[in-house]
């Protein structure tokens, strides 16, 4: 059953939004509840004010967000003290929370006896394998990132615009953070993410050495697995699209 597949601790796996903080959550609170005051939306028209974030001069002045429930998530890739940079086509999407939709890494050989379909309707790609913090096997985020404004945040200091643009003709997707934000600052880092891919002709799967590593530390790098080659992703918080 799904149950046995999930094991009832995966809910507290990438809601790592709902841990328990003192100042940060006290912010984000007051930050969220003007955002998803009974307006559907807001308006940034030049005016500063709590939970508005104002547009770059080379925008047009008026950016309007409307509010995402539930949460989104991003899995990006770059230089943490960047504000701006290329490669978001390698940026992806969750537009459901996957941890709680995840597989325990003990519950594997269930997954493949079931080929590969996980509870949650999502399937399992042995060449292309993704896990979060608490040790769960997770479905692959939508690539590339759909170009776009998004309100983002880390959940602690910083919430402002992220940028996203469409691809070029070499099909690079430029991306950019309002306010002089750097891409650390708009990082959940209890949050964690790694991509497993194949590292030459060899095997890349999840064994029982990969899964007692785990839970991962706040800001940590994610255990390797013999085989694979590894990607750590940043998972950031969308609350907000523009419209």
């Amino acid at each position: 059953s799904s149950g046995t597949l999930w094991g009832s601790e995966s809910i507290a796996a990438m809601k790592c939004l709902h841990r328990s903080r003192t100042a940060p959550v006290l912010l984000t609170v007051l930050l969220l509840w003007q955002f998803w005051s009974p307006n559907a939306s807001f308006a940034c028209a030049g005016e500063k004010r709590d939970g508005c974030v104002e547009a770059s001069h080379e925008e047009q002045i008026k950016t309007e967000f409307k509010r995402i429930r539930p949460i989104q998530f991003i899995a990006a890739l770059g230089d943490p003290n960047a504000n701006s940079g290329t490669g978001a086509e390698n940026w992806g999407l969750w537009r459901k929370d996957p941890g709680p939709r995840g597989v325990r890494l003990y519950n594997y050989d269930k997954l493949k006896q079931r080929g590969g379909l996980a509870p949650a309707q999502w399937q399992f790609d042995d060449n292309d394998w993704w896990l979060e913090e608490h040790g769960l096997i997770m479905e692959k985020p939508e690539f590339p990132m759909p170009p776009g404004k998004y309100l983002v945040t880390g959940d602690r200091e910083v919430t402002t615009v992220l940028t996203v643009s469409e691809k070029d003709a070499k099909g690079v997707q430029r991306w950019s953070l309002g306010d002089n934000a750097k891409l650390y600052d708009v990082t959940h880092l209890p949050c964690r993410s790694a991509r497993y891919t194949p590292e030459g002709n060899g095997g890349c799967t999840p064994d029982t050495e990969l899964e007692i590593q785990f839970p991962v530390q706040p800001g940590a790098v994610m255990p390797p697995q013999k085989g694979c080659k590894k990607v750590d992703y940043a998972v950031l918080f969308i609350i907000g699209v523009a419209v």
